[in-house]
Order: C-alpha cells, then structure tokens, then sequence
C-alpha cells in the first residue's frame, strides 16, 4: 500500500487490516487431509471475504478550520472565550491520536492524518453551486462579504445576528467545513471508506436556507444530502439524517420539511419552546407537510438533566424502528456533543458510553454507510471524550457498557406522545395507538374534556362551585371554563386557591389497538380531599385546572405555561388581591405548579400569602423569580413546602445529596411515587402547615390596630394599585 505525505489514498482496502484476524499457515511437516475426489470440496476460496470490515474509517480534519474565531473586543473575550471555540476540533483530533487512532506528526495534522485504522479525507471549499442547493443566493453573497468587511462592520453583524459571530476568515471556514462534510458522505457512498467522522467547524444545523444561525454559517449536512441525492442517484435515493445535538436543528428540519427521501429524526432539549433556538418549531406534532408529512421526527425533552437510559430508551423504542422501516441508504449523523457531562449549555448526562452505543445501532442501517458531522458542544473535555467514544465504535471497538439503563419518567412520556403522533405514519409505531383523526372519522373529544365537565358538575352538586369569569384580553380563550370557585369566596377570611393538572386515569389498554376497557378505567382525583377540607374550615376555594392541550379551540402557538402564568396574574389582578381576604393558601399539583410559583415571584403578595404548597412529584421544579426585591427568595423557602416523589430526577444527579437552592422552595423528598399516593400520604402534614400559618396570621391580627385592619376595598385607589393594563374602569365587576 502506497503512502504519499503520511496519508493513505481514498482506493485501496489494506490488507494488513485483515491479516493480523487471519490463522497462520500449518508448519510445512504438517501433513494435509485429503479429500475424496468424488466429494466437493468444502472451502470455497473468497478474494474478499470481509470487503466491509476491510475498509477504513475516514477521518475529516483540517487545522485551518480553527481561522474562524471571535473578534477580541474586550478582556471579557479572554478570560471567558466564546463557547464555539476554535480549540474545539484540535481537542477531538488529539484525542483521537492519543488513542492511537491516527499517527499525530506535527500539531497541525493535515497532511499526516493515516494509520492502520484510519484514513484522511481531506476538506475543500465548498462550490456556489452546492451551497445554493438549501440555501438562498442573498445568504451566500453575506457570507462572503463578511471576507472584506472592516472589524467595526464584523463586531456589528455579530451583535445584530442570531447567535452567530464573524470575523474575515468566516466565509474561508464555511466552505472548508461545508465542502469537508459534502466529501467525507462522497467518501462513505462510493465505498473508499467503510464510515467517517468529519470534525468541522463552524457547526451548521441552525443555518436556515436564509440566514446564518446559532454558531452556524452554512448547513453542512443539508447541503451534503442534497448533494448526494443530486450526484448518486442511483445509489442513494434515501437519506436518514441523526441529530441527537441538545440544540433543535431548525435549519436542517426546514431544509427537507417537505421531502419525503429525508428523514430527519432530531432528540433534543425543548424546555415548553423555550431552549434554543425556541418556539414550538422542535415540538412533536412538526411531522412535516406536504409530501414529506411523516417524515419529520423531533423528540423534544422537557427538560434538563436527561442521560443515558433516556437516549437509550428513545433510540429503542423510537428511532430505531422509523430508521429500520425507512431503509436509508445512507446515514448521515448531526452529532453534536452538548448532551455530554459538563457541558453548561446542555446540562444533560450523556455518557461516551452511550453515544458508542447509539452509534453502533446505527451501523446497522444503511449496509453501515454511516458518516458522522460534528455539530454543538462546547465543554473542550468531553466532546474529546465523547467523539474517541464515538470513533472507535466506528472503527469496529465494542461499545462501552452503560452505566444508567433507566429512562426517566419524564423521557417515556416524551417517547409515548412522539410514537403517538407518528402512528399515523409508520407502521412500527401503530402496535398500541388508535388512530383517530382519519378522514371521514367521526369527531373525538379528549377524556380530560370530559372529566373536567364531570368535576365541574360534582363540585357544584357538593360545594356549590361555579365558573369563575375570565373577560379575555390576552389570557388564552382556552381557560374561559377552567376556573371554578366557591360562592362568596370574595368575603372568605381565608382562600385556597388550588393550581392543577388533570387528575390521573388508571387502565389497562388492549397491547394492539390501543383501545380502553371503561368498566377497567378508574378516574383518581385526590385533590377533592383539600376542597373538602378548605370547604369544612369555611374558607373559600378558586380551582384552576390546567390541561396541556385542548381539543377544538386550540389556541394558535398555545403554551400551557406561559398561559397559566398569564391567568394566575389575571385572577390575582382582577379577583384575589380585590378580595376582602387577609390569608391565602396556594397548592400547585404537577406542572401546574409552574402558574402560582410565577405569580408569587411578580406581584407583591408576602402580605397575605401564608402558606405555598406544590406537589412536584416526579414533574419539573419551578424556581421563584425575584421581580419585586431580592428577598423574596428567602421568603418564598420560609412559606412554602415543595414535595417530591422518591423517584424525581433531582435525587439521581451528581449533587443530588445536597439540598436544593433555596429559589426551590423548601423541597422534600417523600417516599411516595406517584402524584395521588403524595397528594393522599401527605394530607395531613400539608394541612398542619397550613392550618399553623393562618392561625399564626389570625393571632397577629387580633393584636393590630383598626388601621391595620382596614379591607382592601377601603384603600385609596391609585395607578400603582392597577397592573398589566387592567385599570379600575376596565376591571371585570366581582361576583
């Protein structure tokens, strides 16, 4: 095998890969076994028995990629360097050559990327012509410009961009990493090598087809899959293209939101739409349109803190089967590495472990055509870690074993909703869900709608509890019969507002349809026990139930939170804080909790609230906000109780044994699991807590002067008393 400049040609497949697996010959004394010449012979001579195997891994790494940096504006820029720094592919190549994976002659690399395992692909400029198949002409003539810009110029581009700096040697780097990944796929498709690992910078799956994006100047991969589709037609006619990078690949999902022969299938961190790039773009029900509907795939996470077992978990029950009905014929991995330990954009805990694991489940699509583009991660350590993880699984190493083999709840309630919504798509994913929105299928309802109407109707037949108005201005139509409340509860010393989410249902459904028994159905809802008793005390009582999705009068863009947040202020604004009552009680159950925790961080409420309970569960904490003054950190953990179940994620991370900050609340850990055992084991010890604030309250008022006493209603109206654009002639007339 010819070796010119330390690197190997992109032809042959080495032998000496093969060689060292091979038996060695029998010593020459040895006396062969004969064969009886009328029986076949039983060893059929293969000139290439293993051609796959035989192959090398390509390697993509160019040290001039590293010319794109942030211009220095300040000593800020060097004590805290910006997170897409240029140390990042260095740091992965020395890794990998510290492994023993590449022969490592010089600091630079290129020219000297070759060994038995590994074979150099090396980066050229991407062409106009290539780009422009995704992106639009006006975004590739900005770009270059950015090549002749002055500094002043460049320093205002990046701060007017989205998320995304320049300086003249950007426009360079962008067709170095763009045309590096088009030839690293050309290198796997045409067999040179088995499989590659293109390390490249500036990362490109925000990129829209418009403009450059979140570090991202032009989409790598996109313009790589058109490409290929464009140049190979008839060896690659279906791309899956992998993104497990933290970040929503907007610009990748856009680029082929219509394209029926490119599945993109993208795990990342969601956050309600709130984690970058934002917006309800990432969320599960963007399946695609058009011809492409069903082949757009987004696993959006609730939250931070996912690991292993919930990648594992989603791969398995997910993406694997999609991926395996879909029958790429090339795989094209967005591999950033900000799920990783470490990483302070992602948070999360993804092991090298289970990226080799993930990897070596995605060998076996595509016959192993599998070329993996570095995207995000921004901790220099382990996205080293992570891509050595990664490149050996490629090579032909045995995954790590995993640590963390347990998706969290949070996860299969994700993968559940996901594999819901594609069961209209693919046949994998129909084993266990009813589809029922085909056409000419008779209109459905939503249990929860139901039940609701159900609680409505038990809650006035024993309590007398009625529909609280909510005049609309910008708080979601969807509320209008959400909030209900006690008679008179305007005149109550002491109200209870209760913030839920749907009570819980039991059932057993058919493993194959789907489908529900409703004689083995069992509506649980425990929080009528605390209605009861707020009902005994003679209190008055304000329930909000808060569904995540509603059914027929859907909300355009509508977010439970930031909808609830919207009408915990209103309530409190138009309702509460007018009331004659001097203590209040909040209890928040599940996500719910998010809409009380937001309201007793932006009103001034230290007065009259005595008592914030939130029963967390295994669901997502809510810090206080401290919009008023900074103290309202220390008395919101001074009043308020936040139970969790045994098993919320908080426990199992690296400083789990330590106590939450104090913008939690005062958080326990309960023994219990599930939200109804919480809400039903600690009755008694959340009514205590309460019960002692307010009468703590009572005694203090005994002892005040008249002036002390006065009703809200008695106070001398002004502008201050009046919030959010509500003033007193606008004010909705109190029942």
């Amino acid at each position: 095998m010819v070796i010119t400049n330390g690197i190997a040609p992109l032809t042959s497949a080495p032998s000496d890969i093969i060689s060292p697996l091979l038996p060695p010959p029998p010593p020459s004394t040895t006396t062969p076994i004969s064969t009886p010449s009328s029986l076949p012979s039983a060893v059929v001579k293969i000139e290439e028995p293993l051609p796959y195997v035989s192959l090398k891994t390509g390697l993509c790494y160019d040290v001039r990629m590293r010319y794109h940096a942030k211009i220095v504006t300040n000593a800020y820029d060097y004590t805290d360097p910006h997170p897409e720094d240029p140390r990042r592919v260095y740091r992965i190549y020395k890794a990998l050559a510290e492994a023993g994976l590449v022969d490592m002659k010089g600091a630079s690399g290129a020219g000297h990327i070759g060994s038995k395992l590994m074979q150099h692909v090396p980066a050229r400029e991407a062409t106009k012509e290539e780009v422009t198949l995704v992106h639009e002409l006006k975004h590739w003539d900005f770009v270059e410009r950015t090549a002749t810009m002055t500094q002043n110029e460049l320093v205002e581009e990046t701060d007017n961009g989205d998320s995304v700096y320049f300086n003249n040697d950007s426009w360079f780097c962008a067709k170095l990493s763009c045309g590096g990944v088009i030839d690293t796929c050309k290198a796997v498709v045409r067999g040179d090598v088995k499989n590659a690992i293109a390390v490249v910078r500036p990362p490109g799956h925000h990129a829209e087809p418009y403009k450059p994006a979140g570090f991202c100047m032009f989409n790598n991969v996109a313009v790589a899959s058109r490409v290929i589709l464009k140049e190979f037609p008839d060896q690659v006619k279906k791309i899956l293209i992998l993104d497990w990078d933290i970040h929503h690949g907007n610009g990748t999902q856009r680029a082929f939101y219509n394209d029926p022969n490119v599945l993109y299938i993208s795990l990342h961190r969601y956050d309600n739409g709130k984690f970058y790039p934002g917006g309800t773009f990432g969320n599960y029900d963007k399946v695609g349109e058009g011809a492409g509907e069903g082949f757009n795939v987004n696993i959006p996470w609730p939250c931070g803190g996912m690991g292993d077992g919930d990648y594992i978990y989603a791969f398995q029950k997910t993406v694997m089967p999609i991926a395996e009905e879909f029958d790429p014929d090339l795989v094209i991995l967005s591999s950033g590495f900000d799920a990783a330990p470490g990483d302070e954009l992602g948070e999360c805990f993804v092991s090298p472990a289970a990226y080799g694991h993930m990897t070596h489940m995605l060998k076996s699509l595509a016959h192993g055509k599998l070329a993996v583009v570095l995207e995000g991660g921004y901790n220099l350590d382990s996205i080293a870690t992570s891509a050595l993880g990664v490149t050996k699984v490629l090579i032909g190493d045995a995954p790590m074993p995993l640590t963390n083999v347990y998706a969290r709840p949070e996860a299969v309630q994700t993968v559940e909703k996901v594999s819901r919504t594609l069961a209209r798509f693919w046949k994998c994913m129909k084993i266990g869900h009813m589809i029922h929105d085909l056409p000419g299928a008779p209109p459905v309802e939503r249990l929860h709608d139901i039940i609701r109407r159900y609680q409505a109707s038990q809650l006035f037949a024993h309590f007398s509890m009625t529909k609280l108005p909510i005049f609309r201005d910008r708080i979601s139509r969807s509320f209008e019969d959400q909030v209900l409340c006690t008679p008179g509860f305007q005149s109550a010393k002491t109200v209870v507002v209760i913030v839920h989410d749907p009570p819980d249902v039991w059932t057993e459904p058919d493993p194959v349809t789907g489908q529900i028994s409703l004689h083995e159905t069992f509506v649980m809802d425990a929080e009528i026990k605390y209605i009861q008793w707020a009902h005994q005390k003679g209190y008055g009582v304000v329930d909000i139930n808060a569904p995540a999705v509603f059914t027929g009068q859907e909300d355009e863009g509508y977010n439970v939170q930031a909808a609830l947040q919207d009408l915990c202020l209103y309530v409190w604004d138009n309702y509460l804080d007018l009331s004659d009552a001097r203590n209040f009680v909040f209890v928040g159950v599940g996500e719910a909790c998010g809409g009380h925790v937001y309201l007793l961080g932006h009103r001034e409420v230290r007065e009259r609230v005595r008592a914030s309970i939130a029963f967390a569960g295994s669901k997502t904490l809510f810090p206080i906000v401290p919009i008023m003054d900074e103290f309202i950190t220390d008395w919101y953990y001074k009043n308020s109780l936040v139970l969790t179940s045994s098993n919320h994620p908080m426990w199992d991370q690296p400083n789990g044994s330590k106590n939450p900050r104090k913008k939690y609340g005062n958080v326990q850990r309960t023994e219990y699991e599930t939200m109804n055992e919480l809400l039903i084991g600690k009755y008694s010890e959340v009514i205590a807590f309460a019960e002692e604030d307010i009468e703590e309250s009572s005694s203090e008022e005994d002892h005040e002067g008249p002036d002390r006493k006065r009703l809200k209603s008695d106070r001398t109206t002004n502008d201050e008393d009046w919030v959010d654009g509500v003033t007193p002639a606008s004010a909705p007339a109190v029942l």
